[in-house]
């Protein structure tokens, strides 16, 4: 039987703490889904609602960080 690696979606940076660009295509997926809210929120700029944008750019960015600690490699500080 034929054990199958668990590919990550996120590699670890290569220094520092935390995730690189992604790996995979469904990384890729995310990064575009998490920018596209990102965008699509910035209209509430233009109608002067800015703690609605900061709102959104915050979970936004909580669902990306908790989505590359699963399917990522585990972070840990790199010195290089």
């Amino acid at each position: 039987m034929i054990e199958q690696k668990e590919e990550y979606w996120f590699p670890a940076k290569r220094y520092g703490w935390g995730w690189g660009l992604p790996r995979t295509w469904q990384g890729w997926v995310v990064m575009s889904v998490w920018f596209a809210v990102i965008l699509s929120g910035a209209r509430f700029l233009a109608e002067g609602a800015f703690g609605l944008y900061g709102l959104i750019v915050a979970i936004a960015s909580i669902v990306l960080t908790a989505i590359a600690w699963w399917k990522g490699e585990p972070p840990h500080w790199r010195w290089g």
